[in-house]
């Protein structure tokens, strides 16, 4: 699989692919027994970020692989690749996560619990997910941190 699409896509493929199964899973677990949206609220807000994960999958990768190279947390401690690649998610996706449970109909007071919520997810999944995005990278043939770009 890895020859039959350029690197370019190969890697859009596996920044959307990790984005959409990760989150997928943590937002509805947020949406639903953090911040007690119904369920007709959740199927909107994952209707709603579909398509922008989509839009921001791509970028987010480009912006957490920034962030974690110019903190030098490639090759350095966990504790920086911990605190970078958390300081990238929490500043990329938690504006982006608060405008979609807002446009799905989350009232004033679900609306602070599931941004709250949010919060805190990124702040436990920051290294989590940019290690299943690293993973997700390798299984789709693409470059991960601190692997040379093939040209």
């Amino acid at each position: 699989m890895a020859h039959i699409f350029s690197l370019r896509t190969r890697t859009w493929l596996a920044d959307n692919l990790a984005l959409l199964s990760f989150f997928t899973l943590t937002g509805v677990l947020n949406e639903r027994f953090v911040a007690g949206m119904e369920w007709n609220e959740v199927l909107r807000a994952r209707l709603i970020g579909a398509p922008l994960m989509l839009l921001t999958a791509r970028p987010y990768g480009i912006w957490r692989d920034w962030v974690m190279l110019r903190s030098g947390a490639v090759q350095s401690s966990k504790a920086k690749a911990f605190a970078s690649d958390t300081l990238a998610l929490l500043s990329f996706q938690v504006p982006i996560y608060s405008a979609i449970i807002g446009v799905s109909g989350a009232s004033d007071a679900t609306l602070v619990s599931g941004i709250l919520g949010a919060t805190t997810i990124m702040l436990l999944c920051g290294r989590p997910y940019g290690l299943w995005l690293d993973t997700v990278r390798k299984w789709m043939g693409a470059p991960t941190l601190g692997q040379p770009r093939p040209k």
